[in-house]
C-alpha cells in the first residue's frame, strides 16, 4: 500500500446531502472531509419562485484519500450521492502533487515498513 500518493475527491452535490457522502467515504475508508457550502446552478435547476430565479445552495465535499483506496471511495460516494442520476451532482478527482498536514498516514505506512523488517 503507497500511501506517498493522495487524490482529492471533489463532490458537489444539492444542500443537505453531505451526511450522507461523508458517511459513505468513510466506511470505505476515507478519514473524514471538508463541506464548503456555495451556490451554483445546473441545466436541471431551473427553478424560480414568482418569475425570480433561484440559486440552488450547493455542498462541495472535499475528500483527500491515498491513491490506493480512490476508487472504493469513490463508488461509495456515487452510490450514496445517486449520482448517477441527472440532477443530483457531480464527483470528480484530482491527484494532488504535495500534501501537508496529514503526515498521519505517511507515518502509518513508514511504521507498517519498519515493524515488516523487524519482523524478518
Amino acid at each position: 500500500m503507497n500511501r506517498d500518493t493522495f487524490d482529492l475527491i471533489v463532490t458537489i452535490v444539492n444542500k443537505n446531502m453531505s451526511a450522507d457522502i461523508l458517511q459513505a467515504s468513510k466506511e470505505a475508508g476515507a478519514e473524514g472531509g471538508t463541506i464548503v457550502y456555495g451556490r451554483g446552478t445546473g441545466i436541471h435547476e431551473n427553478k424560480t419562485l414568482f418569475g425570480i430565479p433561484i440559486e440552488p445552495e450547493k455542498e462541495l465535499i472535499l475528500t483527500i484519500v491515498p491513491q490506493d483506496i480512490t476508487n472504493q471511495v469513490q463508488e461509495a460516494i456515487i452510490r450514496a450521492g445517486e449520482l448517477d442520476q441527472p440532477g443530483a451532482g457531480i464527483l470528480f478527482v484530482l491527484e494532488l502533487k504535495n500534501v501537508a498536514g496529514i503526515c498521519h498516514l505517511c507515518m502509518e505506512e513508514s511504521e507498517q515498513s519498519l515493524q515488516g523488517s523487524s519482523d524478518e
